[in-house]
């Protein structure tokens, strides 16, 4: 690859490590996991019963949009 695609990329690197997850708008299911304080294997089955409105895969790695997946627990969980 040429070496200012390289540098770009690494760039685009460095970005993303340093925004703090609870700015980012897809978030891992970890991230996800640590914002909401619910369980990992829980989200994982929200996603996994399908017609998921806030999943997106990433290859394998699964990712879930934070302001979809906060709007899906207001509906699903209010008080």
């Amino acid at each position: 690859m040429d070496n200012g695609v390289l540098a770009y990329r690494a760039l685009l690197e460095k970005r993303k490590e340093k925004a703090p997850f609870w700015e980012k708008n897809v978030l891992t299911v970890e991230e996800a996991a640590e914002y909401t304080g619910i369980g990992r294997t829980k989200i994982r089955q929200i996603i996994m019963k399908g017609d998921c409105p806030f999943a997106v895969t990433n290859g394998v790695q699964v990712c879930v949009i934070r302001d979809k997946f906060i709007d899906y627990l207001d509906k699903q969980f209010s008080i």
